[in-house]
């Protein structure tokens, strides 16, 4: 065996001597070439079923336009994209951003530096998710648009959450050219400047309407309820001329628009001193024009100062009176939402200090699966109008769920009903009752 290895080896050595002497003979280059790499290889990568990959090109660095307004708010953890200078009628500037923090962070943020350096927020996310900010101080409209992206094929080292920011800009010549909402819209915050004042109502307003036109739709009860408290004087509405007719109006009540908290403040004083009417110790005091405005939104000249700085005064709304240092606006023009309603109703219901709660007991209480979304300021409301039992506002107004929607906006239906009974299960008032009190 050892013999026929040194017998290989002495020949190998052989071959490979007589290739390398006659490295310049014709049979040697043919033999050299048959060995080589094909070349189409070397240039086409496609044959070996692979794609070419383009070598990466660095992109120049973003820069923040020198005009960039320094009031507004810039994301610590965000990475500048692409900028887009003023342009049309609107001359509104564009900046894009990334970041690799959730979006709730993000919301978050913009969300509390709007609040804390005195912008006048017109817009905002309905939770934490993503969405639109759209902001406004002195001269400047800012709109903040977040949207959370997925990272789906990242790298080891690569964030799994991605978000992109996107920030408008514009200043007081072109707000009204911005398709923000407005007064009226769902989406409004507000506030807006007042239109009237103490000595001048609006001419078409009717103080005691006696009968609605448009309570058809409803159920008869809430039909009657509605008819109660406009027999009392409670609800304020527009009395529409019937075209065909000019000598008959119809009141229209519109149940199904949504109430702003201007008109729930104005309609909870009423209806609160109407219910009450023959007992002084529980009425509500309407302030006078005199008084201190306690919301920078609601001058003494708005025709609902007395009503709203009433309330203020009384600490049945929250207000720098009551202690609540961020209250500074009232937004009367803002739709009135679920938990705001009953926030303000309960404590003209018990007449007392309300119980302390937490998340938990709402939980164990009423059941909410959306029960995280309720304000923690809200909590001892919602949990003391429980004990209420069938007269709870939150049962009379919006019947059996398991959904409270503490964000929703209420409509002016649903805010007269839980205006027609004040107080607790077995000692309350109604409107009903009220009303033969009256006659």
């Amino acid at each position: 065996m050892l013999s026929s290895n040194r017998s290989f080896f002495l020949g190998l050595v052989v071959v490979i001597s007589g290739l390398t002497a006659c490295s310049n003979s014709p049979s040697a280059k043919n033999l050299e070439q048959s060995l080589a790499a094909d070349p189409r290889l070397q240039n086409n990568s496609q044959i070996l079923g692979t794609n070419a990959q383009p070598t990466p090109t660095k992109s120049s660095t973003v820069q923040l336009p020198t005009d960039f307004p320094p009031e507004i708010p810039l994301y610590a953890n965000a990475q500048l994209t692409a900028v887009q200078p003023a342009s049309g009628s609107e001359n509104r500037a564009s900046t894009q951003w990334q970041s690799s923090d959730p979006s709730n962070f993000i919301a978050n943020f913009y969300r509390n530096q709007f609040k804390t350096n005195n912008w006048q927020i017109v817009e905002q996310p309905t939770d934490d998710v993503g969405g639109t900010f759209v902001a406004r101080r002195n001269d400047l409209e800012v709109k903040v648009n977040i949207k959370p992206q997925s990272v789906t094929t990242g790298a080891a080292n690569q964030p799994q959450t991605s978000t992109e920011l996107q920030i408008e800009y514009s200043t007081s010549g072109n707000l009204n050219a911005s398709n923000s909402p407005q007064p009226g819209d769902p989406q409004f915050i507000g506030p807006v400047q007042p239109k009237t004042n103490v000595a001048a109502q609006p001419q078409n307003s009717t103080v005691k309407p006696t009968f609605f036109s448009d309570l058809n739709k409803l159920t008869p009860q809430w039909q009657q309820h509605i008819q109660d408290l406009a027999a009392l004087g409670v609800l304020t509405t527009e009395t529409n001329i019937n075209k065909s007719n000019s000598s008959s109006a119809t009141n229209q009540f519109e149940p199904g628009k949504i109430v702003t908290r201007r008109e729930f403040a104005r309609w909870l004083v009423a209806a609160n001193n109407a219910m009450y009417a023959n007992n002084p110790a529980k009425q509500i005091r309407l302030a006078s024009e005199t008084n201190q405005p306690t919301f920078k939104d609601v001058p003494a000249t708005d025709g609902d100062f007395p009503a709203i700085q009433g309330l203020a005064e009384a600490g049945l709304i929250p207000s720098a009176l009551s202690g609540d240092a961020t209250a500074v606006l009232f937004r009367p023009d803002a739709p009135l939402t679920r938990e705001q309603l009953i926030l303000w109703k309960l404590p003209l219901d018990t007449r007392q200090a309300l119980p302390n709660a937490n998340l938990e007991a709402v939980k164990q209480t009423w059941g909410f699966q959306d029960a995280e979304k309720i304000d923690p300021k809200v909590l001892r409301a919602i949990f003391a109008d429980y004990q209420n039992a069938e007269q709870a506002n939150i049962r009379r107004v919006f019947g059996y769920t398991t959904l409270l929607q503490p964000k929703k906006p209420v409509t002016r239906g649903e805010a007269a009903i839980s205006l027609w009974y004040f107080g607790t299960q077995g000692e309350g008032i109604s409107a009903t009752e009220a009303l033969k009190l009256k006659s």
